[in-house]
C-alpha cells in the first residue's frame, strides 16, 4: 500500500468547517480574484461542544469531570453528521 495515499476507512468525517470565512483575494501574480475559503473548528467539533453543554447541564457538579463525558459528546456528534446523511 503506498505510504503517501490516506486509508479513508480510518479517516474521521468531520462535516467540513462548522463557520467558514469566506473571501476573495487577489494573490500576486494571479489572473484575478479568487474565492478563498478558510475554516476553524469543524462541524463535528460543534455539534460535540453543543452535546458536551447538554451533557453537563443535566449532570450532577461532582461528576462533570469523568472523562466519558467527551467520549459521549464526539458520539453524538457522529450520529448527528450521519444524520445529516440519510436523505
Amino acid at each position: 500500500m503506498n505510504d503517501h495515499i490516506p486509508d479513508v476507512t480510518k479517516m474521521i468525517i468531520d462535516g467540513g468547517p462548522a463557520f467558514p470565512c469566506v473571501y476573495y483575494s487577489e494573490p500576486i501574480g494571479s489572473i484575478g480574484p479568487q474565492l478563498i475559503i478558510k475554516g476553524g473548528m469543524t462541524l463535528r467539533d460543534y455539534f460535540a461542544a453543543a452535546a458536551l453543554q447538554g451533557l453537563m447541564a443535566k449532570m450532577e457538579p461532582e461528576n462533570q469531570l469523568e472523562h466519558h463525558i467527551a467520549k459521549w459528546s464526539y458520539e453524538a456528534a457522529d450520529a448527528m453528521l450521519k444524520a445529516r446523511e440519510a436523505k
